[in-house]
């Protein structure tokens, strides 16, 4: 296996042409809006003009195809385990959006063969040449394998809400992969706030605490508020950016996609409504990006 890996890195070291911007999407608990966010997040980048592609990473208990209103007769575990290519098990969602679902219903993969693990290097190192942005919607939690992804991706995206479990929930998952790499980018977003003053409390928390015990820097990346439409948009199976682009959540998702695109120091605020495989993965997620 270590053969095979060195093998894929000096193949791209000698690779050409522009790399996508590998993202994860992780949140300490479940029940925080994490994929909801995803699949948004996704679609504004796409009306940004930007190809994008979103990973259900939540093997066999995966619902982003759910949110959108798909179904799909493949899953990036048939790719895994050899049944399908890759392109078989990549599908279109709305306005062009482009998706690998987890499947749904499935037992999840307990035990990665190495097999299982290159292949899932190739199609990251396909999909790198053919998106601009690679969304990873990680199951909540941690595990062995899903801490050696998050280190080898460019960026995280940590969802928290004001709920002192979850704050906490969050901090243990970046305390975590801290651990396992302490350059690692985060971004913090809260997620479900009533107000700016509920949103800033929870996002300074959790910088705090990263800086006094971990002495890491994060950058909080802004707060969504506690809408109905949300909701509304779940029933109906399509992202609400969509469905209501003029709902306060809507307008400011759209802000924190446009500051994320832009790498920006701004935060923003709701609007007011009245080496094994960690060396391997990040031979690919880094080249190119100096």
């Amino acid at each position: 296996m270590r053969d095979q890996a060195e093998k894929l890195r000096m193949q791209m070291l000698e690779s050409q042409g522009s790399i996508g911007r590998s993202i994860a999407v992780v949140s300490g608990k479940g029940g925080v809006g994490k994929s909801n966010f995803s699949t948004n997040f996704a679609s504004l980048l796409v009306n940004a003009g930007k190809k994008v592609v979103i990973l259900d990473m939540d093997i066999g208990m995966g619902n982003i195809h759910i949110l959108i209103g798909k179904t799909v007769q493949a899953s990036l575990t048939d790719y895994l385990e050899g049944n399908r290519a890759l392109e078989d098990v990549i599908y279109e969602g709305p306005n062009g959006l482009q998706y690998i679902s987890g499947g749904s219903g499935m037992t999840s993969i307990v035990e990665w063969s190495p097999l299982m693990f290159d292949k899932l290097i190739v199609a990251f190192q396909t999909l790198q040449t053919q998106f601009d942005f690679i969304l990873f919607d990680m199951g909540a939690g941690a595990t062995s394998w899903s801490l050696q992804l998050l280190t080898s991706v460019d960026e995280i995206i940590v969802i928290s809400t004001a709920e002192p479990t979850s704050i906490m929930d969050a901090y243990s998952m970046m305390k975590y992969i801290h651990q396992k790499d302490s350059d690692k980018t985060f971004y913090l977003l809260c997620n479900r706030v009533f107000n700016r003053e509920e949103g800033d409390e929870t996002l300074d928390r959790l910088q705090s605490v990263m800086q006094r015990f971990l002495s890491k820097e994060v950058i909080k990346l802004g707060s969504l508020p506690e809408d109905p439409v949300v909701r509304k948009s779940v029933r109906e199976q399509v992202p609400f950016t969509i469905l209501y682009p003029e709902a306060p959540i809507s307008k400011t998702m759209q802000k924190i996609v446009l500051r994320f695109i832009q790498k920006t120091t701004e935060e923003v605020y709701p609007v007011d409504s009245k080496k094994g495989l960690i060396g391997k993965l990040r031979s690919i997620f880094s080249k190119g990006r100096d």
